[in-house]
C-alpha cells in the first residue's frame, strides 16, 4: 500500500493505493471497490486499463482527474458477457452483429448508439458509446466481480505510453488510483481497434490487433477513418479515444524514420551525428546497428513492434534519452496500428526516406 500526495488543479489527490495480484480474493476486493464507486487499474490482453463503474458518472470523473484527460475524450465500456451489449447499445445492427460474433472476446471496440442511462461522463456527450469484451481473464473476473460494466480507458497520466506493464501502471497510479491489480505483462501491446458500427458502412477509428484485413473477411466494405493517422481539429468532438489529442508520448523527442533499411539507416547516422551533444536512442525493426546511441529492438515485425512499442518508449525515458530515433516500415496489417502510435508518440515529426 502506498500514500502520494499532489496537487491537481483545486483538487487535492491523496490515496492508498492497494497492489492487488490476479487471486479469487484478490478481485472480489478489487470488484468491490469499483462497485462502491472507486477506480481501480487492472490488465487487459492490450493495455492496462482504468476502470469505474460505466453506471456511475462520479466515479468515472476520477478516471479524468487521475489522469488529467481532457473531459471531451470519449472512454470504452468494458463487459464479461455479450449479452450485456444489449443493455448498453440502443441498436445492433446486422453488420454490427457480424463483427461481435467474430471478434469478441478479444482486442476489439465497437462503436454503437448507446442507450440514454449511459452518463455522459463516459461517451463525452455523443450519443454513441464503445463497447469491449476483453479475452484477459482477469479483467473479465473483475468485471464480473464489479456486478456492473466498467468504463476504462488505458491506465497511464494522460499523454504519455500506455502501461503494457504493472511497473507502468505503478509508476504512473500510485496514489491516483485506488488499486492496481498486478497481472503481469499484456499481450498485444497497443489498444483494441475500435470500429465504428452505428452507420450502414463499419469505420476502423484506431487501428490495434484487429487489423484491416480481417475485418473484411467479415464485412468486405469496412474502411479506415481519415483520422487515423491525423489529429480532428480543435473544434471536433473525438468518436473515440486516441483521435484528438497528442498521445503516447514519452519525455524524449521522438522522431519515426520510414523506408527501406538502408535509406532508414543512412539517415539515422545523419542525424545522430548533428546531435551528437544530447543522449540518442534508436528503436530498430531492421536489428541496425549504431555509434554513440542507446539500441533497443521493436522485433521482426510490426506485431512484435505493436507489443514493444510502449515498454521501449518508457525504458527509453528510464535510460535518459533525449531524442529517439525509430525505424519504421509497414510490412503487413499490423503495420497500421504501429504507425498510428508512432506518429501521435512522435507529434507527426515523420521523416520519409
Amino acid at each position: 500500500m502506498f500514500l502520494y500526495k499532489q496537487e491537481w488543479g483545486a483538487i487535492i489527490i491523496e490515496k492508498q493505493t492497494k497492489i492487488l495480484t490476479s487471486s479469487p480474493e484478490d478481485i472480489r476486493e478489487a470488484g468491490k471497490i469499483i462497485a462502491e464507486g472507486g477506480i481501480v487499474a487492472f490488465p487487459t490482453e492490450t493495455v492496462y486499463g482504468l476502470g469505474a463503474s460505466a453506471l456511475n458518472g462520479n466515479a468515472v470523473k476520477k478516471i479524468f482527474a487521475a489522469k488529467g484527460r481532457p473531459s471531451d475524450n470519449p472512454l470504452i465500456v468494458h463487459i464479461a458477457d455479450k449479452k450485456q451489449i444489449s443493455e448498453i447499445a440502443e441498436e445492433i445492427t446486422p453488420a454490427a452483429e457480424k463483427l461481435i460474433n467474430a471478434f469478441m472476446p478479444g482486442p476489439f471496440t465497437i462503436i454503437l448508439k448507446k442507450k440514454q442511462y449511459i452518463p455522459d461522463e463516459v461517451t463525452a456527450g455523443l450519443d454513441t458509446v464503445g463497447i469491449r469484451f476483453p479475452e484477459n481473464e482477469t479483467a473479465a473476473a473483475l468485471i464480473k466481480a464489479a456486478g456492473v460494466p466498467v468504463a476504462a480507458p488505458s491506465a497511464n497520466l494522460s499523454g504519455k505510453p500506455s502501461p503494457t506493464r504493472a511497473k507502468h501502471v505503478k509508476d504512473d497510479m500510485t496514489g491516483r488510483a485506488d488499486a492496481i491489480i498486478d497481472g503481469g505483462d499484456c499481450g498485444v501491446g497497443v489498444e483494441s481497434t475500435i470500429v465504428d458500427a452505428s452507420g450502414e458502412t463499419p469505420v476502423i477509428l484506431r487501428p490495434g490487433g484487429i487489423t484491416l484485413e480481417d475485418l473484411r473477411a467479415v464485412i468486405p466494405s469496412a474502411r479506415v477513418d481519415e483520422h487515423v493517422l491525423k489529429a480532428v481539429s480543435d473544434d471536433e468532438k473525438p468518436k473515440c479515444p486516441g483521435m484528438k489529442y497528442t498521445h503516447y508520448s514519452p519525455d524524449a523527442d521522438v522522431i519515426v524514420v520510414e523506408g527501406e533499411r538502408s535509406a532508414v539507416r543512412a539517415e539515422i547516422n545523419r542525424l545522430i551525428s548533428e546531435n551528437r551533444n544530447k543522449t540518442i536512442g534508436v528503436l530498430t525493426m531492421y536489428e541496425s546497428a549504431y555509434d554513440d546511441a542507446v539500441i533497443l529492438s521493436a522485433g521482426k515485425d510490426n506485431k512484435e513492434y505493436a507489443k514493444n512499442l510502449f515498454a521501449a518508449l518508457r525504458e527509453f525515458d528510464a535510460l535518459g534519452a533525449d531524442m529517439i530515433f525509430a525505424e519504421f516500415r509497414e510490412t503487413d496489417g499490423y503495420g497500421l496500428a504501429v504507425k498510428n502510435r508512432l506518429y501521435r508518440a512522435a507529434g507527426n515529426n515523420v521523416i520519409h526516406v
